[in-house]
């Protein structure tokens, strides 16, 4: 990455923010407020993308890279937030007991000279999880402002049978590939 740039994370995402220090990338964040609903008929593909790139487009950019990203469980062609309250957070774990689903993350990565859009999508296997252990997760709040209910680096771990494709892509940002695109500017 060009050093004389700073970066700037458009997002309020301490997982983001975490993973990126991981990586040993020196950044300041600036949380963004736009609205994350989904648009009538869009795709989750089109929503990660959309909204990561209104999230970019959202902070000033003079000599600085932006980084938005935006993540979405996804069953079926089902789009799932946040839950709203513990009940809604149970049910989405129950939809994906011993299933399979997708979790899509869009990045918007901002330059000064241009601006570059991807999403990256990861396929997560569930084993069966009992209606016990869905509501002892559930009361342990971890679920509350999680995409899909769950944090695979938290305690869903032990739920978790497989992951194909990108670990961090399912905590929340797809590292690897935002390196990428960051080296090569």
């Amino acid at each position: 990455m060009n050093t004389t740039l700073k970066l700037i994370l458009a997002s309020g995402s301490p997982r983001r923010a975490q993973l990126l220090r991981s990586a040993g990338l020196n950044f300041e964040i600036i949380v963004p407020d736009i609205d994350e609903t989904p648009l009538p008929g869009e795709t989750p593909a089109a929503f990660v993308c959309r909204t990561a790139r209104e999230k970019a487009e959202s902070i000033p950019s003079a000599n600085a890279v932006i980084l938005a990203a935006d993540t979405a469980v996804v069953d079926g062609n089902r789009i799932l937030g946040k839950p709203t309250d513990a009940a809604d957070a149970a049910a989405m774990l129950c939809s994906l007991s011993g299933r399979t689903h997708e979790v899509m993350t869009g990045v918007c990565l901002r330059f000064p000279e241009r601006t570059v859009c991807f999403h990256i999508e990861t396929r997560v296997t569930f084993r069966e999880l009992s209606d016990v252990e869905i509501a002892d997760y559930v009361a342990s709040g971890e679920p509350m402002d999680k995409a899909g209910a769950y944090a695979i680096q938290g305690g869903a771990a032990k739920m978790v049978r497989r992951v194909e494709g990108s670990y961090s892509n399912v905590v929340g940002l797809p590292l690897c590939e935002v390196i990428e695109e960051l080296e090569k500017n």
